[in-house]
């Protein structure tokens, strides 16, 4: 029986853990209210489950402090004799290349604080000998996470911003392809997890309206539009992501390898 303990029990974490137990698999993750299906984190001894565990994924995000595992981990973790270590990362620890593509090679040049501290973490978790994987995710998508809602209640704005692009990510593709690498361990490798076809973003929100049979969003300019700091900076990167690597290495076949073969699904999922 393999056994996989994930910090940060949420969304993508769950959609890897179904297709893990699908397989046989024992999941154990951290949440911070912990509850029937999870383990309080801060607030319970880990070294119990540490020692349990064969495989260990870390799906919490970095803060100005650092990263919490490592934090008030490191030494029990550094100690302990994983077959597998995967880290979930993010696509911003590239930056900004005003459309331009990207691969696993690309210097780290990110323009947000949130992509600083991401190239800390990986840094980070990279001095520790470790069968290390990391994993870059694009903009996560899926059920429940989707512009559907929005364009629904007539919220959605098509924010317009000359050559803004973004790749995104199915939340079952992320699961399929961390399943693919902890099946063939490479330790050190990182791995873009994108789609095929980054997109400016109002061209989504239009596909979105277009399937639901709504009026398109209306038009807001990026310089002038009302939008939160968090928000805002979304729109500080823009780039294509190279995903050739996840494929070739990994035998993976997106199973969504655009958004609107995503967003045709959930919507005919809804039904």
């Amino acid at each position: 029986m393999k056994r996989i303990l994930i910090f940060g029990f949420g969304y993508s974490a769950r959609a890897l853990a179904d297709v893990l137990r699908a397989d046989g698999w024992e999941v154990r993750g951290t949440t911070r209210s912990g509850g029937d299906d999870a383990i309080q984190w801060p607030g319970t001894d880990m070294a119990p489950h540490l020692d349990w565990a064969d495989h260990l994924l870390i799906s919490i995000a970095p803060n100005v402090e650092g990263d919490p595992v490592l934090n008030a981990l490191r030494d029990q973790i550094a100690a302990t004799a994983f077959d597998w270590v995967g880290y979930l990362s993010t696509t911003g620890v590239y930056g900004d290349h005003q459309g331009g593509w990207v691969d696993e090679d690309t210097p780290l040049n990110p323009a947000t604080t949130r992509g600083h501290q991401r190239v800390a973490a990986e840094a980070a978790w990279q001095g520790l000998d470790l069968p290390l994987h990391i994993f870059r995710l694009a903009g996560i998508y899926g059920p429940g996470r989707g512009p559907f809602a929005k364009v629904r209640a007539g919220t959605a704005r098509r924010i317009i911003k000359e050559n803004q692009v973004f790749s995104r990510i199915h939340v079952d593709d992320i699961a399929q392809t961390v399943a693919a690498s902890i099946a063939r361990p490479d330790p050190g490798a990182i791995y873009n997890v994108c789609d095929d076809e980054a997109a400016p973003p109002e061209d989504v929100l239009s596909f979105a309206a277009d399937l639901l049979g709504l009026p398109l969003p209306p038009d807001e300019k990026y310089a002038t539009a009302d939008m939160s700091p968090m928000a805002r900076s979304f729109y500080a990167e823009s780039k294509r992501v190279r995903n050739d690597r996840i494929k070739r290495d990994l035998g993976v076949q997106l199973r969504f390898p655009t958004y609107r073969a995503g967003l045709r699904d959930l919507l005919t999922a809804e039904d």
